[in-house]
Parts: C-alpha cells; structure tokens; sequence
C-alpha cells in the first residue's frame, strides 16, 4: 500500500474512533428513557396515553412509547401536548398540564440520541391508576340504565335520562367523573342534581332516554330546554374530572335524581352509548359547598364571513363567594374566550384568556381561589370566526344564532364558586341588603 493510502487509513481510523467516541459520550450523558422521559410521561401524559384512555396510542413503556419519540418531540416542542390554552400572562391555574423548558428539552435530547431505554432500574414506581377512572376508586357510580341508540349521520337532539340515586342520606361528593361509553359521539354533557322536592320534568320518564319533543307535557318540554337545577358535572372532549379542594365538596340531598343531559354527534358510524359518573364521597362534611354557575348570551347573530365577531356578558354576584375554576364552552366557530373582573372604576381586570379550541374543552383552576365580595361584576366575552377561513366552519354562508347543534353556537361561561356549606344555589341568588 503507498504510504499516502496508509496515512489517510490512519487518518480515517483515527476520525472515526473520535467520532464514535463522540457519539457514545452523546449517548452517556444523554436522558434516557426510565431515568428522565418516564417521570415527564407520568405526571403529564399517562392522564390520557394509557391503555383503555382518550388518546389512540399508551406510552407507558419503553416498547409502546419508542415509535413516537419523534413525534412527541415535535408535538412538545410545539406546544400542542400536552394541550393547554389559557394565555400564560393571565391567572395561574392548578391542573396546568405544560412542560417546563427543562423537560421539553430533556425530550427533545433523548429523541436526538437515538431515544435510549437506559437502565430500567432508574425507572420511578409505576404510577397507579383505577382501572376505568382518572379518579380514585369511586365509591358509587350511577350509569344509564338504558343505552342510547344513535344514528350513523343526521342531527341528535339532546338526550336526557334520569337516574334515581337511591341515597337515604345527604351525600357530599369530593370528586366525580364522567365516562361516556362512546366518547367519539359525545359533544358534551351535563349532570344536573334534581332533589327530592324538584317539580322540574316531574311528568318526564324514569331510567330511559328522552328528548324534549317526546314529552307530552308542554312545561316539561319548555323546562327541558332550560333549568335552574344545581349542576354537579360538566363534560366536553378533553375536559378532566372535578377534583375539590380541602374542605369543599358538591351537595346531592337524600333521595335525589341524576339528570344526564347528553348532546350526542354523529361520525359515520351507528353507535350506542351509556354514560356513567363516579363519586367520591367526603369522609366528613365539608365547611364549604361547591355551586357551578354560567355566564350566558343566546341573543346574538353572527353575520356570514366575520372572522372576529365579539359576544359579551356581565353578572354581579349577589353574595360573596370564593372563586374556583372555568371551564368555557363554545362550537365550532369559537375562537377566544375570556373572563374579567369589571371594577367600579371601569377597569378590567383579566382572569383567563383562552385560544379556544373545540376539541379539547379544559377547565382551568385557580392555583389560588380568589374571595370576591358581593356586588362584583364579572365579564364573559367571545370572539368567533364565521369566516372561511375557519377550516371547521359548517357554512361560512350562514348568519349564526343560539341552538343545539354544533352547525349553531353557543356562550356559555362555566364557573365554579365555593360559598357556606349551608348555602344552596337559590339561597345564594338571594341578594342580601348591604348594611
């Protein structure tokens, strides 16, 4: 061999051996997966990446999470998982599910190595989850007694089934979650609390689906499409259990109905559903009861083709309260959603501001609870896109008003207020003088 080919084959040895040595210090002092990306997964995606959840693939193990690495490098580093919406300079909210820069990076340099298992003995406990819930073990469930039977395409009009509790005693609920059984055709739900001594769809059927035009009474059909009754859940795609703090909890008297109030959608596909809810009950009564109240406009028409029509409403509070969480609720032409204080002086103050996207409905809880006296006024305010531009606009030709339906709109503002234990919701809309 000529003496300049022997030098170059030194040479390149030499420079592959750095290399390699470079790349097996690269993956040395890289993270791994049971030390560094385990714990991240855990406490922030395992709500939804698990066996049996929402999300279409688990990442519970090394063998089920290593395909996507890249993937979930690009979702992090974008931002859009896990997802949260609330603008970052107003409020600070408990069940912010954000990664820090820190981990996104850690994620970001495991996919770059290569994604290496690592030791498997670095690997925090596996986290335990009750099977079937986010939720501990609840301690009762109340499911539909009959399954609701949809159509492959078409309109559903809101569905209702009322489910007796059967309770002999007052329950305190700490936590609860809903569990639809066909969640791709759920849009939302509500479970409303009907007590004992309620007159509201008295003449409606018992433990079978219903809608408003199948009751033959024309109260229960009006009283249908509109209710005082205390609330004890909200569901909508994304949305995650209620979860009270110390001290607090929701009512459900003895004797009390469930009322599940389902807007169903249709995919393509005939499905049936039967919706559930766990409770978790209080072990001791609690000092403060939870109330879920809205801030609601069904009187606006969105003019074809605006790209940023406003919706507002206000609301005082007639007692003090102690604010907890939102949870903001719009279709498919919603576009941001806010909550204000509106100080006598006319200042506003912000509370949550939220690039809304439709499907995925968060609640956003307060860090801290904020106490706010009798007399304030508080703002909800909507934007909607009717334009074309809107890739989930139904018909950007259309004028759009209030209605059902997803191809309609909705504003509705969710909030949620700790009062006196002793305090129901018609006691708590009872203005008391001012001294």
């Amino acid at each position: 061999m000529p003496l300049g080919c022997a030098v170059l084959t030194l040479l390149g040895t030499s420079w592959l051996s750095q290399q390699s040595a470079a790349v097996s210090h690269r993956q040395t002092n890289s993270p791994t997966f049971y030390k560094d990306v385990l714990p991240v997964l855990q406490e922030h995606c395992q709500s939804c990446h698990r066996p049996g959840e929402i999300a279409p693939m688990p990442f519970v193990t090394y063998q089920e999470t290593r395909p996507w690495a890249n993937a979930i490098r690009e979702a992090v580093n974008q931002k859009k998982m896990p997802p949260w919406f609330a603008d970052p300079r107003f409020g600070h909210f408990s069940n912010d599910p954000s990664l820090t820069p820190v981990q996104i990076q850690t994620i970001s340099s495991w996919t770059e190595a290569s994604a290496p298992a690592g030791n498997p003995k670095d690997a925090p406990p596996l986290r335990h989850w009750a099977k079937g819930w986010n939720i501990p073990q609840p301690d009762f469930v109340v499911e539909m007694p009959k399954p609701v039977s949809l159509p492959a395409k078409g309109a559903v009009e809101y569905t209702y089934e009322i489910v007796p509790t059967g309770f002999t005693q007052d329950r305190w609920v700490k936590m609860c979650e809903i569990r639809p059984s066909s969640r791709a055709h759920v849009h939302h739900a509500v479970v409303y609390i009907r007590p004992p001594q309620s007159g509201w769809l008295r003449l409606a059927p018992v433990g079978v689906p219903f809608t408003a035009s199948s009751l033959k009474d024309a109260n229960d059909r009006r009283d249908a499409q509109w209710t005082n009754s205390d609330i004890l859940l909200v569901y909508a795609p994304g949305s995650s259990p209620d979860h009270w703090g110390r001290g607090m909890a929701k009512f459900v008297p003895a004797g009390s109905d469930l009322v599940f109030q389902m807007h169903y959608i249709t995919n393509g596909h005939r499905a049936t559903d039967q919706t559930k809810i766990g409770l978790v009950f209080a072990k001791t009564p609690p000092a403060q009861r939870v109330l879920t109240l809205q801030l609601t406009n069904d009187r606006f028409v969105i003019p074809p083709g605006v790209d940023n029509f406003r919706v507002e409403v206000h609301g005082t509070l007639p007692n003090n309260a102690t604010l907890l969480s939102f949870f903001p609720h719009l279709h498919l032409r919603g576009k941001r959603f806010e909550y204000n204080i509106i100080h006598r002086d006319g200042q506003i103050e912000p509370l949550l501001r939220v690039n809304y996207n439709f499907y995925w409905q968060l609640s956003y809880r307060l860090a801290k609870p904020r106490f706010l006296k009798a007399g304030t006024e508080l703002q909800a305010v909507a934007w909607y896109d009717n334009s074309r531009n809107n890739p989930h606009n139904p018909d950007p030709d259309a004028a759009v008003t209030w209605g059902d339906q997803t191809y309609d709109e909705m504003m509705v503002g969710f909030f949620d207020v700790a009062v006196p234990a002793n305090t129901g919701k018609f006691q708590f809309f009872v203005r008391q003088p001012r001294k």
